[in-house]
């Protein structure tokens, strides 16, 4: 079990109870609508029952942290990672947070609780952050963090009928802010 602690955060495993809010950040509409077009129940649904089984870093799964205040014990976002490629180390670190949780720095404080724990416990010489160009929300997050603007990959994905252009950002552990 997977419990990692920052000074206002606690991130766990998934469990039975945070269904209604895993639902919900895949969901809505204006929570991805720079990441996806949101998917039916019976999908998120099957996302969520693999996501909390028992983790292994390297069998090519995501890690799904569910990230809580610790004053309030109130879920207020996911985040997490998978190893990207096991060979050259690199992993791939994300993020989703609750509209109520915007603004008030908890995804840079949860995001660089994952990377230490995946400096410590797996050897992670890169991390590899993705976001929408226009989601300079997420942009800042990566840069607070350290993560540097490696390339934008234009037109990478859509959402419904629209092309986005995808910012692929980059941190080297050993580049990471301590």
């Amino acid at each position: 079990m997977i419990e990692l602690y920052s000074d206002r955060l606690r991130l766990r495993c998934l469990r039975d109870e945070d269904w209604p809010a895993f639902l919900y950040v895949h969901q809505d509409p204006d929570i991805n609508r720079y990441v996806r077009q949101p998917d039916t129940g019976a999908n998120i649904r099957s996302k969520f029952e693999q996501r909390s089984q028992p983790w292994v870093y390297g069998a090519g799964e995501w890690l799904t942290l569910v990230i809580e205040e610790i004053d309030s014990q109130q879920t207020i976002g996911f985040t997490g990672l998978y190893c990207q490629d096991f060979a050259l180390a690199h992993a791939e670190v994300g993020y989703l947070l609750l509209p109520q949780a915007y603004g008030k720095g908890y995804a840079t404080e949860s995001l660089r609780a994952v990377i230490d724990w995946a400096c410590l416990s797996f050897d992670v010489h890169k991390f590899i952050g993705h976001c929408a160009q226009d989601n300079k929300a997420s942009a800042r997050v990566l840069e607070k963090c350290g993560f540097q603007l490696e390339g934008i990959l234009r037109h990478n994905f859509k959402i419904g009928d629209v092309w986005i252009d995808d910012c692929a950002y980059g941190l080297l552990a050993e580049e990471r802010l301590l």
